[in-house]
């Protein structure tokens, strides 16, 4: 991209192909206040671009699915190595944008995951430009004044009474507030058994995140009568008493409502009821399967980890590997996990050990708990294991209390500190991660952390025998202390 050039980035697209330019122009103009409508502009941008690129060399696709049209583009040589890549790139960003909070991404990574995302998409483009038109691509200059305001669209939202305007500023809360939640559950363990406890800190998240909510709330009702999109989310905000309050029976109708008349998001919610069952909705596994296959038709990834769910219930374990493999493909942290599993154990499959190790790391690389534990406790039972393998599984393991609030990792992590196995004896750490997973536990839980507390106790006390270091006395005084708290 050149300071100098003669044309701009949305010329340049336009003459690439003016089909991509809508969602170009969508994706630059959210990305600053509404990045997950952004991401998903992108993925509906990459989407448009295979088209484009099966249509030059009379390629037709075998299905709507995304992952499998790029993968269709790579073997039959229409697009090279990196071009494959780059798409893989963009359809995974725009994955995790449709539900930022599940990859546990703050507001500013989502943010810089948006704009990294349209530098990528000009990147993409300028590379494939004489390949597909036949001449070098022009130079062009990225111009970023034509930013879609939060101030334009609450004037189009309140003045103009556009619905979709509406939608988006709920969007926009609802992506905020559920980022915020993640922060206040991790407020409220950080401040467990201090001074603060239930403090100040505290109670303000907590209010910031129930008005949040209800902000958001408030413009997908407002814009429920006339979008379906913003029905559906109108739906999950019932359910969920974003107001303060919730209506499951409301809420399930407007998401039924919204899923027939084909919001992709609520035909996977909706498959969902029907397979587990729900307040109003009986189970039905026929109604199930219908509207989550509709729904993983749109690539919704959770719809196609649901329809493994279904096939492996029904032990039909060769349907359930295909639906949960097409789930991780997509960038599903959850499918990804239960991929790992099911190349371990051969289910649907020849068993993969290394496939399995690189989907478990995936999924725990995108924040999905269960993989992030797994591997943390392989590795503290490997013996080989050395420096950054044992930051890693700390990390992992910390990442899955603060996200996840699992006793099992407290009791791991607890267990690391005390003994020393990270390369450093922490009884204060020790003793605080027993007396929250206290807080946490189940009546089995307890039964395993009794004899660890005891054997902790017994050992801050034995050394404070026979130590002389200042520092020490202070940290075993101060692990005593945590260790004599009464739990909740």
């Amino acid at each position: 991209m050149s300071n100098g050039a003669e044309i701009l980035d949305s010329e340049f697209i336009q003459g690439f192909s003016a089909s991509l330019l809508d969602d170009y122009l969508n994706a630059k103009n959210y990305v600053q206040d509404v990045p997950t409508q952004s991401l998903l502009h992108i993925r509906s941008f990459t989407h448009r671009l295979t088209d484009l690129l099966a249509q030059k060399h009379h390629l037709s696709f075998c299905g709507p699915n995304l992952y499998d049209r790029i993968e269709q583009l790579n073997q039959s040589r229409v697009i090279d190595v990196k071009t494959t890549r780059a798409l893989h790139r963009l359809r995974s960003d725009g994955n995790r944008g449709a539900h930022p909070e599940k990859y546990h991404l703050t507001q500013e990574q989502l943010l810089a995951l948006a704009q990294k995302s349209i530098r990528d998409v000009l990147a993409l483009i300028e590379y494939l430009y004489p390949k597909f038109i036949g001449k070098a691509a022009p130079a062009f200059s990225y111009q970023a004044s034509d930013a879609l305001t939060a101030k334009e669209l609450c004037y189009r939202a309140v003045m103009e009474d556009d619905a979709k305007s509406q939608y988006l500023l709920g969007v926009s809360f609802k992506t905020k507030a559920l980022m915020l939640k993640e922060q206040e559950l991790a407020l409220i363990d950080l401040q467990y058994g201090t001074e603060d406890e239930n403090g100040e800190a505290v109670m303000a998240m907590a209010k910031q995140v129930a008005e949040t909510f209800a902000k958001a709330a408030y413009w997908f009702s407002l814009a429920a009568p006339k979008d379906m999109d913003a029905l559906f989310e109108h739906g999950v905000s019932l359910i969920h008493g974003y107001s303060g309050k919730a209506d499951i029976d409301a809420g399930e109708a407007a998401i039924a409502i919204a899923a027939r008349a084909g919001v992709v998001n609520a035909m996977a919610l909706l498959g969902y009821f029907y397979l587990v069952g729900s307040k109003t909705i009986a189970q039905d596994l026929t109604e199930a399967q219908a509207f989550l296959e509709r729904a993983a038709e749109g690539e919704q990834a959770e719809a196609m980890a649901n329809l493994g769910v279904l096939y492996f219930q029904a032990h039909n374990l060769t349907q359930a590997f295909h639906y949960i493999n097409q789930a991780a493909q997509a960038g599903y942290p959850h499918a990804q996990y239960h991929l790992a599993l099911m190349l371990a154990n051969g289910d649907g499959c020849k068993p993969d050990p290394i496939a399995s190790k690189h989907w478990m790391t995936e999924a725990a690389e995108q924040g999905q708990l269960d993989a992030m534990l797994t591997l943390a406790q392989q590795i503290l039972n490997d013996e080989n294991a050395f420096g950054s393998d044992l930051s890693q599984a700390e990390h992992y393991l910390r990442e899955v209390i603060k996200y996840g609030h699992s006793v099992p990792a407290m009791i791991e992590l607890s267990m690391a500190l005390a003994d020393g196995i990270l390369g450093r004896i922490d009884v204060v750490g020790s003793a605080a991660l027993l007396n929250l997973a206290k807080r946490h536990a189940n009546d089995d839980e307890k039964e395993i952390i009794d004899p660890l507390w005891l054997s902790l106790a017994l050992q801050v006390d034995k050394v404070l025998e026979v130590t002389q270091d200042a520092g020490e006395i202070h940290a075993l005084k101060r692990a005593q202390a945590i260790l004599s708290h009464e739990s909740h």
